[in-house]
């Protein structure tokens, strides 16, 4: 099974098929953690066995958190590693095993947005996104009250645990203003700086203060969402942007830097108002992902 393009890219509003706000026992994702459940199920070990607290060296709740973790990421289906997950996290040929790259945390983060499996992130950053810049956690327990009533699944909501997902999502995401220990840095993802606060009640969009998106990781992303398309709107790329909390004008500059690096595969045009770009070669995720890493 090679997952290096998924196949149910949910950007539009009626595209995730399921709605999931929890599964991670409270739990942000941990750095390491990927890292140890892949390796646990490449022993063939198993989440619902006694002995998996001992073999992980975490309590029965963070078991559980990292099995939905694996999951949310896209590193795992069904308890099943694919092609991805061996790409990364291998012991011997994995491009990146204890995600100590940057592009390896933003090719994350552009993967827990899109799985579907963490509805939270994808209404986030995408959605929320588009409306406003700023926020607290009322905004966003409000925000996904009314995509459900406007999705007619308003029978699953429960503000309990909408607000305990937020939660977690500002611990993966934001650099806590007073920590009780190292593990509240010791987030997967919290080195983008996507998410930024200044008194730990109202948050923003880290639009000028997020780190450097690789061109290799955008180009992986617009192959992922384009899918079999040769021409990709400004639409998309813009949507695909708001993932990375680029402005406009980054998006504009990165697709011109992906054409500077691809001349050959890729055309960006900007013309009569029209951007778009298009693939005048075919491209392989996992090329460009092989490229990035060298």
């Amino acid at each position: 099974m090679t997952w290096f393009v998924m196949k149910n890219y949910p950007s539009k509003k009626n595209d995730i098929m399921k709605y999931t706000f929890s599964g991670h026992e409270s739990f942000p994702c941990k750095a390491l953690w990927l890292k140890k459940g892949y390796d646990f199920i490449i022993k063939g070990r198993d989440f619902n066995a006694p002995d998996s607290v001992i073999e992980l060296g975490v309590g029965k709740n963070m078991v559980s958190a990292i099995r939905y973790w694996l999951r949310a990421f896209g590193i795992t289906r069904n308890d099943k590693t694919g092609e991805l997950a061996s790409f990364l996290f291998d012991a011997e040929k994995g491009k990146d095993p204890y995600v100590e790259d940057l592009g390896t945390i933003w090719l994350l983060h552009f993967l827990l947005v899109t799985t579907g499996e963490a509805t939270l992130y994808n209404w986030i950053f995408i959605r929320l996104q588009k409306e406003r810049k700023y926020f607290d956690r009322q905004n966003v327990i409000n925000f996904v009250h009314r995509l459900l009533i406007e999705d007619n699944k308003q029978s699953i909501y429960n503000e309990n645990t909408i607000k305990k997902d937020v939660g977690v999502l500002l611990q993966n995401y934001v650099l806590p203003i007073k920590a009780n220990s190292f593990e509240d840095y010791n987030t997967i993802l919290m080195d983008l700086d996507l998410i930024s606060t200044n008194d730990g009640k109202t948050f923003q969009f880290n639009i000028e203060g997020k780190r450097q998106v690789p061109w290799q990781i955008f180009l992986y992303a617009i192959i992922v969402v384009k899918g079999a398309d040769e021409t990709v709107d400004y639409n998309t790329l813009q949507e695909i942007g708001l993932i990375f909390c680029m402005s406009d004008l980054e998006v504009m500059e990165m697709c011109q830097s992906i054409e500077a690096n691809n001349p050959q595969s890729i055309r960006y045009s900007d013309t009569a108002g029209i951007r778009q770009i298009q693939f005048i070669k075919k491209m392989n995720a996992k090329e460009v992902l092989n490229e990035y890493y060298g």
